[in-house]
C-alpha cells in the first residue's frame, strides 16, 4: 500500500510540477519576449473600426505576488478609452488615410456611442475619410454609422429606424396567485425597480419619467443624425414613425444611406480613394492593432504633473473591485495613492454605474470627501451614474456629463422574496423559537412582521435622507431642492444640467482639462487606476479548465451561447447583491 502510496505522489508532484513550468515560461515569454507578433502600420493604411470586444471604458492593470498575474489579462480587448485615443492619434498619423466601420456591432452604451460618434467627427476634421458598410444597420449601429462620409448598404439588408421604447413586466396578479412574492420597502415615489411587485401597470410618475427620459435620449440621437445627414429633424421623425428605410429603396430615398452595394464594391471605392488597383490589397489595421501600436504616443512621459484618472465601472458591490464591478478597496485605494503622490496634480473619477450597496457608496464618497481636501476631484459620467453611482459623484468639485448619460435616480429601497403563500397552499408550516420577539428577524416562510417592516423602513428613510443631504452640501443645494428632483426618478445629461445634478456637458477629455485647470497646471500627462489585486488561487481558477488561448467569457458564449450568458450575468449581478441597495430602475437600450 505504501508503494503505490509513493507511486501516486511522485505522479502527481511530476505532473504539478509540468503544468507550473509551463506556466513559468509562459510568464517569461510574456515579459521579456519581443515584440515579434506586433502589427506594424503600414503606409497608405485605413483602420478598421471593429468595436465588437470593446465593452468597458478601462480593461485594468492587475497586481499580484505571482508571476503568472499577466496571464490575467485577455491582451485581445481593448477599453474604449484606448480606442478615443487611438483615433485622436490617428488624425495626425500620416500612414492612416482613413477609417472603415464594416458590420459593427458594438455593445456600446448611449454616453459611449455619443462619445465615439463625437470624436469620428473630429476625426474627419483633418480631411480624412469615414466610410460605412453594413448587411443590416440596427438603430444603435446607424447612430454611429452616420457620421460617416458615405454609408453603404447591402442590397438586401434594412436600417432599423423606428424610434426608442420601453417595456415593462408586472407580476403583482402572479404573485397573487402563486404565493411567491417580494416584499417591497422603499421610499421615493419614483423608485420603479420595485413598481412591477407592487402594481399590474405602470404608475403615472413611472410612465412620465420613462416618456420623458425616452424623449430626451431620442431628441439627442437625431439631432446629432440631423447634422451630419442633412436631413431636418421633423424628417427623421417622419421616417422612424412610417418605418421608411425598412428596404434599401427606402433607405436611399430617404438619403440614411448613399449607396446600395455589396461589400466588395465598397472596398473598391476604398481603394479607389486611395488610388490604389482593384487588383492590389487593401492595406487595413484593425483598431486593436492600431491601440497597441500607438500606445506609447498617448502620453508624454517627459511631463511630470499627472491627472489621475480612476475608473469606477459596474454595480457597486463592495470588496476589492475588478474591470466590471466597483469595491470600496480598490477605488478607495486609488485615490489614498493619488492623494498622496505629490506629482498627482488633480483626479478624475470616471463614473460608469447603475448604483448598488448604500453602505459602499458611502465608504467611497468618505474617501473621495478627504481627497477633496487636498486636490480638486472632477466627475466624468460614462452612460450610467445613477443611485449609488449618483451617490459617490455628488461631492466632487464638477461633474461633467454626456447629453445622454442616465443619472439621478436618488432613492432607497429594500426588497426581500417572500415564501408564505406559497408554502402554505402546498402544506408547508414554519414555527420560531426565540428568546426575544425580534431574534428571528425576517422569515421567507412568514408574512413581515410590523416591527420588522418599521425597522427596515426606518433605515431606508435614514440612508435616503443622508443620500439626500450629501447630494445637497455637495451640490450647494437645499434639502427641499434636492428632495423634489430626488424621489428615484431617473434623468439624462441634458435634464441633469438645468436642474442642477450637473455642472457640464462633456466627455472624458473636456472633465480632464478641467481638472487640469482647477489645479493650474498647463503641462500634463495622465495615469490610469485602479490596479486591482489578484492572487495566486483566483488565477489558476479563472485558467481552470480553459485553453490558454481563449477567455473563460468566450468560453462560455460558446457554450451557452451569448444570449444565455448575458442573462447568466445578471443572475450573477442578483446574487452579490447584498443590504440595502440604490440602484437605476431598469436597462436602457436602443
Amino acid at each position: 500500500m505504501n508503494f503505490f502510496k509513493s507511486v501516486f505522489a511522485t505522479v502527481v508532484g511530476i505532473f504539478l510540477f509540468i503544468i507550473l513550468s509551463f506556466f513559468l515560461l509562459i510568464g517569461i515569454s510574456a515579459l521579456f519576449g519581443g515584440d515579434g507578433g506586433k502589427v506594424k502600420v503600414k503606409d497608405n493604411s485605413v483602420i478598421q473600426l471593429d468595436l465588437s470586444k470593446v465593452n468597458f471604458d478601462y480593461t485594468g492593470k492587475y497586481k499580484s505576488d505571482s508571476p503568472f498575474s499577466e496571464l490575467m489579462i485577455d491582451k485581445s480587448k481593448v477599453g474604449f478609452i484606448e480606442v478615443l485615443n487611438a483615433i485622436e492619434n490617428a488624425k495626425k498619423d500620416d500612414k492612416i488615410k482613413g477609417i472603415t466601420i464594416v458590420n459593427n456591432q458594438s455593445t456600446l452604451g448611449l454616453a459611449q456611442s455619443k462619445e465615439l460618434r463625437d470624436k469620428l467627427e473630429d476625426f474627419k476634421k483633418s480631411g480624412k475619410f469615414i466610410m460605412s458598410y453594413a448587411n443590416y444597420f440596427t438603430q444603435k449601429e446607424y447612430y454611429i454609422n452616420s457620421v460617416a462620409d458615405a454609408v453603404y448598404l447591402n442590397p438586401a439588408g434594412e436600417v432599423d429606424f423606428k424610434g426608442l421604447s420601453s417595456e415593462l413586466l408586472f407580476f403583482k396578479n402572479f404573485q397573487d396567485q402563486t404565493g411567491l412574492k417580494m416584499e417591497i420597502i422603499r421610499h421615493g415615489k419614483f423608485k420603479s425597480a420595485v413598481e412591477p411587485f407592487l402594481a399590474q401597470e405602470i404608475s403615472p410618475e413611472n410612465r412620465e419619467q420613462v416618456t420623458a427620459l425616452l424623449n430626451s435620449v431620442w431628441n439627442t440621437i437625431v439631432t446629432d443624425i440631423a447634422k451630419t445627414r442633412k436631413i431636418p429633424v421633423e424628417t427623421l421623425n417622419g421616417i422612424a414613425n412610417d418605418l421608411l428605410a425598412r428596404t434599401p429603396k427606402m433607405a436611399l430615398e430617404n438619403k440614411l444611406v448613399d449607396k446600395i452595394a455589396y461589400e466588395d464594391e465598397f472596398n473598391d471605392a476604398i481603394k479607389s480613394k486611395l488610388k490604389v488597383k482593384k487588383e492590389d490589397d487593401l492595406e487595413s489595421i484593425s483598431i486593436a492593432d492600431y491601440v497597441a501600436d500607438s500606445s506609447l504616443k498617448s502620453n508624454d512621459y517627459t511631463k511630470d504633473d499627472i491627472i489621475a484618472v480612476i475608473y469606477a465601472q459596474g454595480e457597486i458591490n463592495g470588496g476589492e473591485g475588478d474591470v466590471d464591478y466597483i469595491g470600496e478597496g480598490s477605488i478607495n485605494r486609488s485615490l489614498k495613492e493619488a492623494r498622496e503622490d505629490e506629482d498627482v496634480k488633480a483626479i478624475v473619477l470616471r463614473i460608469d454605474s447603475p448604483g448598488g450597496s448604500a453602505l459602499v457608496s458611502e465608504l467611497i464618497w468618505r474617501e473621495i470627501e478627504l481627497t477633496k481636501k487636498v486636490k480638486p476631484v472632477v466627475v466624468s459620467m460614462g452612460n450610467l451614474a445613477a443611485s449609488g453611482g449618483y451617490y459617490i459623484a455628488c461631492n466632487a468639485n464638477t461633474i461633467f456629463a454626456e447629453p445622454t448619460t442616465i443619472t439621478g435616480s436618488i432613492g432607497v429601497f429594500g426588497m426581500l422574496p417572500n415564501m408564505h403563500g406559497f408554502a402554505t397552499k402546498y402544506g408547508i408550516n414554519a414555527e420560531q423559537v426565540q428568546t426575544h420577539k425580534n431574534a428571528a428577524g425576517y422569515s421567507v416562510f412568514e408574512p413581515i412582521s410590523e416591527d420588522f417592516k418599521n425597522v427596515t423602513l426606518e433605515s431606508i428613510d435614514n440612508i435616503y435622507k443622508t443620500f439626500v443631504t450629501r447630494v445637497a452640501t455637495g451640490r450647494k443645494m437645499s434639502f427641499a431642492q434636492v428632495d423634489a428632483i430626488a424621489q428615484g426618478r431617473v434623468w439624462t445629461g441634458s435634464d441633469a444640467i438645468k436642474n442642477g445634478l450637473v455642472d457640464k456637458l462633456g466627455n472624458l477629455d473636456a472633465a480632464i482639462k478641467h481638472a487640469a485647470s482647477l489645479a493650474k497646471s498647463k503641462e500634463y500627462r495622465t495615469e490610469n487606476y485602479p490596479e486591482y489585486k489578484k492572487d495566486f488561487n483566483k488565477i489558476f481558477e479563472a485558467l481552470a479548465g480553459a485553453s490558454i488561448y481563449k477567455s473563460k467569457e468566450t468560453i462560455m458564449k460558446e457554450e451557452i451561447g451569448e444570449e444565455n450568458y448575458m442573462l447568466l450575468q445578471k443572475i450573477k449581478k442578483i446574487n452579490n447583491r447584498k443590504g440595502i441597495q440604490m440602484l437605476m430602475p431598469y436597462e436602457l437600450n436602443y
